[in-house]
């Protein structure tokens, strides 16, 4: 009874939002953000439903039972922008693949707009991520589930900043803003306004510019989010060192990418099963094929050889 009287009384309750504009404080529309007002346990210990004060209500997972307990303390910087600057990117996987969002497939788009800018070389310089026309005051919501890491007003390009890393590894900014509705530590979910919309930093009309980065290593987020619908692309990615340079973009083509992706692993498939064979004193074609289970035929064919040549001692020839 108690919990029903808290959630009709918070459905109840509204507040005005101001925002700080980059040049002077205004008053901007009132925003409504969505906060947990109880949480219900359910029958699994690692499942919960989450109460807010719009009526709505989701799944959560509990993320102390299922999240690495060292994601939000390991780099965990609330001060600098840049987390990782200790990580270099020799010390990263090749490859690493990562689960978006979880079974719940908690994810919303931060602003759906018009694109002003993409991920890649501009004027010269490293553009790290998109910029999305807004209005000054349109609210910026987070991707996905996680916990702010910054969230400030900075002297640098990005103006006002707000970062959250997510459940997913990955970290996402979001950068002009006029006003943070999000502090340092807040624990946020999927869908939640976080920041309103602005022109603050090294900006030439109002506008999101947003980043994705992995360990401090950005890149394109068109990986991993259609921009022109707001959707996920897919549920994981199989991220690359290559796609951490500015060069690499997103080639507007999955499919092609996932089938690069099997024809490597048949490519390192075949490599392994590739056998060699160093000749001996003693040995002919004919003892090697036995030696080898295979035939004579088959190794000239894979060397470039015929029946008759004279084998010295110390090649290497391959057998399968």
């Amino acid at each position: 009874m108690k919990r029903l009287l808290i959630a009709v009384v918070a459905l109840l309750a509204t507040t005005d939002i101001y925002a700080l504009d980059s040049l002077a404080v205004q008053a901007v529309k009132p925003v409504i953000s969505p906060i947990v007002v109880d949480t219900l346990a359910t029958d699994s210990p690692s499942l919960s439903v989450l109460l807010f004060n719009d009526g709505t209500w989701r799944y959560t997972l509990n993320r102390t039972i299922e999240q690495d307990s060292t994601l939000y303390s390991r780099y965990w910087d609330t001060e600098n922008i840049s987390a990782y600057r200790s990580v270099s990117i020799d010390s990263i996987p090749k490859a690493v693949a990562i689960n978006l969002v979880d079974s719940l497939k908690h994810y919303r788009y931060p602003y759906l707009g018009r694109i002003t800018s993409r991920y890649g070389m501009r004027h010269r310089r490293p553009h790290n991520g998109i910029d999305i026309a807004l209005k000054v005051g349109d609210t910026i919501c987070a991707a996905f589930d996680g916990r702010v890491r910054f969230s400030k007003a900075t002297n640098t390009g990005y103006g006002t900043l707000v970062i959250i890393r997510h459940d997913n590894g990955l970290e996402t900014y979001h950068g002009h803003l006029s006003a943070r509705l999000v502090e340092e530590n807040d624990r946020v979910v999927a869908g939640q306004p976080i920041a309103l919309g602005g022109n603050s930093g090294r900006s030439t009309g109002p506008h999101m510019h947003f980043e994705v980065r992995y360990y401090g290593q950005s890149f394109d987020p068109e990986r991993i989010i259609n921009f022109r619908t707001g959707e996920l692309r897919r549920d994981h990615i199989l991220l690359k060192k290559g796609y951490y340079s500015i060069y690499s973009k997103y080639e507007q083509d999955f499919n092609a990418e996932a089938e690069r992706d099997d024809a490597e692993k048949k490519e390192k498939a075949l490599s392994a099963e590739k056998r060699y064979y160093k000749v001996r004193k003693g040995d002919y074609l004919g003892l090697i094929a036995k030696r080898n289970h295979t035939t004579v035929g088959a190794i000239c064919r894979l060397n470039g050889i015929k029946p008759t040549t004279t084998l010295q001692i110390g090649r290497v020839l391959r057998v399968k």
